[in-house]
């Protein structure tokens, strides 16, 4: 149990494990949700929220859990003991007022993640924006929010990217970028050739590979997936991955997480097909700084 809620930073991970041990649980009992809700003295909602790794819980929920399921003693300690885990505040939390509702979630697996495997259709993906461009982007996606919230909305996007260059255990990261992208100038001009020129710059990042998926590329899968990221996760002593491997699609009125084996192999089937139709890494580079020029020249 140690050993598998080891090391990811924050509470994301540990809730996601600890969820996933009582819903096990609960399935061996033969409970039902609705039938443990009511004998926990709780409500469905609140039992699908613990399950799905959403919230954080008590010690003292975890043992009536337990014993409400039937686990053994040393299962129950061992729960109590990740229950406290997932009170960990990642660095993220300061910034809790201004993230979107479920998305502290995801920021969690982006910064336990070791893989990150992404398709963008429309914007620059938010890891990779520059605070020009990601200013530019909130301010239509928030108008008429309080100028000091807009700020910080950017400080946090911004901050972000910082897991790209960490010293320790930085994730290995391939984003495709549908061409698209590269002719719609956000911003103008000057903070568009910025962000394009940052993308070459991250680009020669060791653990990041950057590409460009041309229009005529013809059909491809991700003209029928849409946008996503695919997380993958280090493994434990035991060669397990700490969490599964996870599909992130966020849409505009809410997000999707996907991880049963099934769900993930499509989206790598799909990433696969995306990528082999993308231009090659340093093609793209060139691409991207060749438009970054004619943005500069006006």
């Amino acid at each position: 149990m140690s050993d598998e809620s080891a090391g990811p930073t924050g509470s994301t991970v540990p809730r996601r494990q600890l969820g996933r041990y009582l819903t096990e649980l609960r399935e061996r009992a033969g409970l039902t949700a609705k039938a443990a809700a009511h004998e926990l003295e709780r409500s469905t909602a609140t039992l699908w929220r613990i399950e799905s790794g959403k919230t954080s819980s008590r010690s003292h929920e975890v043992e009536l859990m337990c014993r409400v399921y039937g686990a053994s003693g040393d299962l129950t300690e061992a729960l109590m003991a990740l229950a406290k885990e997932t009170k960990a505040r990642g660095w993220w939390h300061a910034f809790g007022d201004v993230i979107p509702e479920g998305f502290d979630l995801y920021v969690g697996l982006e910064e336990a993640a070791e893989q990150l495997d992404v398709y963008e259709v429309g914007l620059v993906p938010g890891l990779l924006q520059t605070e020009g461009y990601a200013r530019v982007v909130i301010e239509v996606g928030h108008a008429g929010e309080d100028p000091a919230e807009i700020e910080r909305r950017i400080q946090f996007r911004v901050k972000r990217g910082v897991v790209l260059a960490r010293v320790i255990n930085p994730p290995k990261v391939t984003v495709v970028l549908n061409e698209a992208i590269l002719r719609c100038p956000i911003g103008g001009n000057g903070i568009f050739a910025g962000q394009l020129r940052h993308l070459a710059e991250v680009s020669e990042l060791p653990n990041v590979t950057i590409r460009v998926l041309p229009f005529d590329a013809g059909l491809h899968q991700g003209l029928m997936s849409g946008q996503f990221t695919i997380l993958r996760f280090p493994l434990t002593g035991n060669g397990k991955p700490t969490e599964p491997p996870t599909v992130y699609a966020d849409g505009y009125t809410g997000d999707l997480y996907l991880d049963k084996p099934n769900e993930v192999e499509r989206y790598d089937m799909a990433f696969k097909d995306i990528s082999g139709k993308a231009l090659s890494e340093e093609a793209s580079r060139r691409l991207i700084l060749e438009t970054a020029g004619k943005y500069e020249q006006g």
